[in-house]
């Protein structure tokens, strides 16, 4: 049978039209390697230089990363990696020491970024449940998410849905690619399944 052209019959009804295969997003998350640092180092490097997101204005170094891998490896707090199956880091998250002070010792600050293609998928709000299921399991009390006031609404959302709640705010702190930048504090309670260890004075006095 021949139709004409413009002929509507030769348009499927939707529901008949070959349907492509979905694109399958996969990734698992572990700790953190030494050998995921350059990977790590790269992902917050783009944000050092492309966005407001972080006020660091200085690209991170490897020997920074190695500290801090170290830090925090010896604090025994959690710095988690998304890897995709052929094991390219996609995104991390970690809870560092807040305000660096040891009667702080039970609260801790997040830090979530995710490489390019990897947002709107899902993947930060699996790992940062997963840097919360951590640092419950360790016996962590607080969370604390400091962010950007500018262009950051998707980490407020994200935090908000994950039981997070506006903390407060401080304007003009920050002064980032000619412009004048706040900070939004949120926290969230957690609940600690163990008592937190006392670690030494690690995290500074």
């Amino acid at each position: 049978m021949q139709f004409e052209p413009g002929d509507r019959r030769r348009v499927l009804p939707r529901h008949l039209r070959p349907q492509s295969a979905p694109d399958v997003f996969a990734y698992a998350i572990r700790p953190a390697r030494s050998t995921d640092l350059p990977y790590v180092r790269e992902i917050y490097n783009h944000f050092v230089s492309n966005s407001v997101v972080t006020l660091d204005e200085r690209r991170s170094s490897i020997p920074y990363w190695r500290e801090k891998f170290a830090l925090l490896t010896r604090l025994g707090l959690p710095f988690l990696v998304a890897v995709s199956p052929s094991g390219v880091v996609l995104g991390y998250a970690l809870a560092q020491p807040w305000a660096g002070k040891n009667a702080y010792r039970y609260t801790v600050e997040d830090s979530i970024y995710l490489g390019p293609g990897a947002g709107g998928k899902g993947l930060g709000a699996a790992l940062l449940q997963a840097l919360i299921d951590a640092c419950e399991q360790l016996g962590i009390r607080e969370m604390v998410a400091v962010i950007s006031d500018s262009k950051a609404d998707a980490s407020i959302r994200l935090h908000a849905k994950l039981g997070f709640e506006e903390a407060g705010r401080m304007g003009r702190v920050g002064h980032k690619f000619g412009r004048e930048l706040g900070t939004v504090y949120m926290k969230r309670v957690l609940k600690p399944v163990r008592r937190r260890k006392l670690f030494g004075s690690s995290a500074g006095r």
